[in-house]
């Protein structure tokens, strides 16, 4: 029941603008273990992505400046629908938005599993796209209530959030353990680079990475939100049945408390990021025993949780 984004909406949404043009379509590199997913991580980049827009150099020295062509990452708005009702209003890259709609939908508590949602269309809007997602008679009332209590359409994790008892609610229990080392992360962390085609190109993406224990790259997301990629690594492993809990996951980003939730609540139990973490994420963390490594380098990193010891 899912449909695709067709390439006429990138035209949509970009062509309107002078001086911006599509980039060039490209075909999508199979392999990893998401490659069963709709869209499998790979060293080329969709049409869904980015511009390129014609900008001028400017040499500080006053010698070199010249007009050069730069990619940019496209940020569409995207309204998400559930159940026919509107729900929110994120502003992401218009890629991947079958894994983006299943991790939101894992992430909001709409759904507990990807089998529960029924179907998931992605439609051109005027200016943006709408994204529509399906559920079962009995997950519809909670999706409208969810509705409801929304104040806010956010990317930041606080949309339906109506006081701070509900900010600190504890978070499940980690259970999912895994054996791990210091040469694993730095093999994630040397491997991912190569995996972030629109980062590379745009200078302004995140990426979100599934790893195996070992530090091999299973699966990889990216997105100009961080939120966002994260939901998309997460939709894309529920899409193609692999359990966060059997590796950990590797964000190009701070560790914000949003992302050690979306990460204990999908039941992965360590996070690496390359930025360092705030304190409530660092708290936030330490409650609920997800190992949580920050501030991640090719030289070092800092282990701000590890209490079940999953860093050898």
């Amino acid at each position: 029941m899912s449909r695709s984004v067709g390439s006429g909406v990138l035209t949509f949404l970009a062509g309107a603008e002078n001086g911006v043009s599509a980039a060039p379509a490209s075909v999508h590199a199979t392999g990893g273990a998401c490659a069963a997913a709709a869209t499998p991580y790979g060293k080329a980049m969709t049409p869904l992505q980015t511009v390129s827009r014609t900008m001028r150099r400017l040499d500080f020295a006053g010698t070199d400046d010249a007009a050069t062509p730069r990619a940019l990452p496209i940020e569409a708005p995207i309204s998400v629908e559930v159940c026919g009702i509107g729900y929110a209003v994120m502003m992401a890259t218009p890629s991947d938005l079958e894994d983006y709609a299943v991790g939101f939908a894992l992430g909001e508590g709409l759904a507990e599993s990807a089998g529960q949602i029924c179907g998931i269309d992605v439609h051109p809007l005027e200016g943006g796209i709408a994204l529509r997602i399906w559920l079962p008679p009995e997950r519809t009332e909670i999706a409208l209530e969810r509705a409801r209590k929304r104040v806010s359409e956010s990317s930041c994790g606080l949309c339906e959030i109506e006081n701070i008892e509900q900010v600190l609610r504890p978070l499940p229990p980690l259970t999912a353990r895994i054996a791990t080392d210091r040469s694993a992360i730095a093999a994630a962390l040397a491997a991912l680079p190569d995996q972030q085609p629109l980062g590379a190109a745009t200078g302004a993406a995140h990426a979100a990475a599934f790893c195996a224990p070992d530090g091999g790259l299973l699966c990889v997301r990216e997105d100009v939100g961080r939120h966002n990629a994260l939901d998309k690594l997460i939709g894309a492993l529920a899409r193609v049945g692999i359990d966060p809990g059997s590796g950990f996951i590797l964000l190009s980003a701070r560790c914000s408390y949003e992302l050690v939730e979306k990460t204990v609540r999908a039941g992965c139990p360590m996070l690496v990021t390359i930025s360092a973490a705030t304190s409530l994420a660092a708290e936030r963390a330490a409650a609920a025993r997800l190992t949580l490594v920050t501030l991640a380098r090719a030289d070092s990193a800092l282990i701000v949780a590890d209490a079940r010891g999953l860093i050898a």
